[in-house]
């Protein structure tokens, strides 16, 4: 259901392609059918830490969504709650929207901190990257918050409640590419099938392909 209202009939994201926080309001805004207009901003080379970014968010990080007033929303399952509002994405139902925010505190407390890192570490850093030594424990919690997801998922077919959501979308951005950073899914069937069901969902669009740099990073540290 696509939503109205002046507030809402355009946005403006900025946004770093690869990152998967940034990649679920791409996803979100896309399958809503909303216009909004995107803002590449390198956080890997810096481009979140100049004084017109920082104006913006001075926690110095994407996504950052502003409204056509100018008013600025920052942190990405925030952006997904306030633009699914009234959709078929976010439960009208109090319990069912609990539900689904809970998966949402989850994702960024106990998997977006170890499945996410770990991949940034793996494409982001340097192979001589001090960091590379903390990658054993990140994967460790990582296989840790996957094995939570696979036991929901041997009973249930998705995270935001009877159908595809906004829990959905923000536990499938970064899981989707958790192999990256060195965590497979092999062990993971029902997480394997989530992940196909929520590809074919309608106007599904991807993560981008990785530059050749991160490729390479990401190969050297498999």
């Amino acid at each position: 259901m696509r939503q109205t209202g002046n507030d809402r009939a355009s946005v403006t994201v900025h946004g770093f392609s690869p990152s998967g926080n940034c990649h679920k309001v791409k996803l979100l805004l896309e399958q809503l059918g909303r216009p909004y207009r995107w803002v590449e901003t390198r956080s890997d080379q810096g481009a979140t830490r100049t004084p017109e970014f920082l104006a913006l968010n001075p926690n110095a990080k994407v996504p950052v969504l502003v409204r056509a007033d100018g008013a600025v929303l920052t942190e990405s399952n925030a952006m997904l709650c306030w633009l699914a509002e009234g959709s078929e994405y976010l439960p009208a139902d109090a319990w069912e929207r609990a539900q689904a925010l809970s998966w949402m505190f989850f994702e960024q407390y106990s998997h977006e901190p170890y499945v996410a890192v770990a991949r940034f570490i793996c494409g982001w850093t340097p192979i001589d990257s001090p960091r590379r030594a903390d990658l054993p424990k990140l994967r460790e919690r990582a296989h840790a918050a996957l094995a939570v997801m696979e036991r929901h998922l041997s009973s249930h077919a998705w995270f935001t409640g009877a159908g595809y959501g906004i829990a959905d979308i923000a536990l499938f951005a970064y899981t989707a590419v958790a192999g990256e950073g060195g965590v497979p899914l092999d062990a993971y069937p029902h997480i394997r099938d989530w992940l196909a069901r929520v590809r074919a969902t309608p106007r599904f669009i991807g993560l981008p392909d990785n530059d050749a740099d991160v490729r390479e990073r990401l190969a050297a540290s498999a």
